[in-house]
């Protein structure tokens, strides 16, 4: 795949999206927007891809935000089809049946941290910031900062952050668990990929499964949520790879799942 700001690659079973417009701190436009949503609908129509990874390149931003040149002369028309837009691809990236791993090597502020907010997994650079500034420039999150944010951290957290509009540093990332580890910028995407690949060795329908339990799960009550995930472990049971699973732990062996 070529495009001009989004580049995609698959190794195997791994995929990696790096945002590539380091001129603009990989600031998230209208361009921007597209050339992802592409890249996800490629992600889809690839069978063998089992997780994938989200990064910037250049070495200062993951994503600094969405592109301020552009929005600041939107209507509030031009202003709610710029969200509209922005929501459309972050729920799909977070559709994903794999797991996304949000891999933020320097600045993820605004939509930056919005697109880390809707992978999976965030691992952080000790090089990075983030943050939701938009109050700074009279404006809220716009592409679900204010939701996820409240989700992963509750009320008051997240309140405090998208309220000041004060960026946190790597360590503070970590502490209030909005990042999962704090790594050199130099060991920050293979331990990525390291992660990656552990999942990818996994049974990917249950991974798939999995993940759908814990995502639409979280907005049930316990009983109808512990309802979907019976539901599930016992669909799991229909799948060869399930037989191939517990066949390879049986024989102690590596187990060769096929995604079926």
């Amino acid at each position: 795949m070529t495009n001009e700001f989004v580049k995609l690659d698959i190794e195997g079973p791994i995929a990696l999206i790096t945002i590539d417009r380091p001129k603009a701190l990989n600031a998230l436009n209208q361009q921007v927007l597209t050339e992802l949503d592409a890249a996800i609908s490629q992600i889809v129509a690839h069978p063998d891809a089992r997780a994938l990874i989200i990064t910037g390149g250049g070495e200062k931003a993951f994503v600094a935000g969405a592109d301020i040149a552009e929005m600041s002369g939107y209507s509030t028309t031009q202003a709610l089809a710029f969200a509209t837009r922005g929501h459309a691809v972050l729920a799909r990236l977070e559709a994903l049946p794999i797991p996304t791993i949000a891999a933020v090597n320097g600045f993820a502020l605004g939509g930056g941290l919005e697109l880390a907010l809707a992978c999976d997994l965030l691992y952080v650079s000790e090089k990075a910031k983030l943050g939701l500034p938009e109050v700074s420039l009279a404006v809220i999150p716009g592409f679900g900062g204010t939701q996820r944010l409240t989700r992963l951290l509750g009320r008051s957290r997240a309140k405090e952050l998208i309220f000041t509009g004060d960026p946190i540093d790597a360590a503070k990332a970590k502490e209030i668990g909005l990042a999962l580890e704090v790594l050199a910028p130099e060991a920050l995407l293979p331990r990525c990929k390291e992660i990656a690949l552990k999942i990818a060795s996994r049974g990917p329908v249950a991974v798939a499964q999995a993940k759908r339990a814990i995502e639409a799960g979280a907005d049930l009550p316990l009983k109808d949520a512990n309802e979907l995930e019976r539901q599930a472990f016992a669909l799991l049971f229909g799948t060869d790879d399930q037989k191939e699973g517990m066949r390879a732990f049986l024989e102690k062996r590596k187990a060769a799942f096929k995604n079926a």
